[in-house]
């Protein structure tokens, strides 16, 4: 990890170093739910996702990517159902694998869109998806054969996601999203749909879907069937992985305070004369896009405090040093602030 200093005197990334982060555990409690109701063995899917009851029963706290990935993947190979049984129809584990790679000898993202949009509507009945060509930009829409096996959107979620990030991985670059629209209503986690969709978020439409611009259509698909091998080795962690796709101030920020190797040295002062601002022109910047130099500050230690106290032969005195805190009872209280729990209580949930 890069010092203070170099962070300071670097110019800003585009990509994020930092490969810790959070979900909400709002996913991992309703995808449970779901394969309580059909019948699978909860213990067994906790286990292999490294996750407790206690944890998921905590609609407070946050989980990582890795477990929610490896919940997904138990999901999947139990069910043998990709859709985790949100559809009215099961998507076999594999469909998604088979699609992959009949898409990635496409020449162009358009193709890519074209035959995958196809495949899953011949294979895939609990789904129904449509690729549109408009003039200034392009569209793709997602609907359900039953929604209401899906009241807490889970599925459209995780598709929409999917059809985002999976081809511009293809085409080694960011599809830059104009809008993504959902039929249903705002829904209580929709704070994650900043992370998750780096646009701007419609509710109550005719339609699930999102779109982009038209021109990014003719890029070509870059990766070659080794890179796309390792790729479905990981999936489907890939597209849990927090994206840079933010704002440009609340990305330099980012940059910044994810390369510190400590975080009590750096102030938005620092960040500031870094960027060639004033703290109040900073300040004002990130009001702008939503967003505050404490609340950056705090979601990277939060989440890095989740990381480490996922280690359990690191002691929790150790992880509050690592984020900046002289006390471990500061650490605490911010801790809980953050997510709602002490961190030996964190600790403790996830080993039960």
């Amino acid at each position: 990890m890069l010092s203070i200093h170099t962070a300071l005197t670097r110019e800003p990334i585009t990509f994020m170093r930092h490969k810790h982060h959070s979900i909400s555990v709002h996913f991992a409690q309703s995808i449970l739910k779901r394969a309580v109701e059909v019948g699978l063995d909860e213990t067994r899917l906790l286990t292999e996702s490294g996750l407790s009851k206690a944890l998921v029963n905590n609609s407070e706290v946050r989980i990582t990517p890795e477990q929610l990935s490896r919940l997904m993947q138990s999901v999947w190979r139990s069910a043998d159902d990709e859709y985790l049984c949100f559809g009215s129809q099961s998507s076999r584990h594999g469909v998604f694998n088979l699609m992959a790679k009949q898409v990635s000898h496409s020449a162009s993202l358009r193709q890519v869109y074209r035959r995958g949009t196809r495949f899953y509507n011949l294979v895939a009945g609990a789904t129904k998806l449509k690729f549109e060509e408009r003039e200034q930009y392009a569209r793709f829409y997602l609907a359900l054969d039953k929604p209401e096996l899906d009241p807490e959107h889970v599925l459209i979620d995780f598709l929409l996601l999917l059809w985002h990030r999976f081809p511009s991985w293809l085409i080694g670059q960011r599809i830059p999203l104009r809008k993504i629209g959902f039929m249903h209503g705002k829904p209580a986690h929709h704070e994650e749909y900043r992370l998750m969709f780096p646009c701007k978020v419609v509710y109550e439409q005719q339609s699930n879907y999102f779109e982009f611009e038209h021109d990014i259509l003719s890029a070509p698909v870059v990766q070659s069937q080794q890179s796309l091998n390792d790729y479905l080795q990981r999936c489907p962690l890939d597209w849990f992985k927090r994206q840079s796709y933010f704002p440009v101030y609340t990305r330099k920020v980012l940059n910044y305070l994810e390369a510190a190797q400590d975080m009590s040295l750096i102030s938005m002062a620092d960040i500031a004369e870094q960027l060639h601002t004033t703290i109040r022109t900073l300040r004002r910047k990130l009001l702008e896009e939503g967003t505050s130099f404490q609340e950056l500050k705090d979601s990277v230690r939060r989440d890095e405090a989740i990381h480490y106290l996922s280690q359990p032969d690191m002691p929790i005195s150790q992880v509050g040093r690592l984020l900046g805190f002289t006390e471990a009872a500061t650490f605490a209280r911010a801790f809980k602030s953050w997510t709602g729990v002490a961190p030996s209580t964190y600790r403790k949930s996830k080993s039960h």
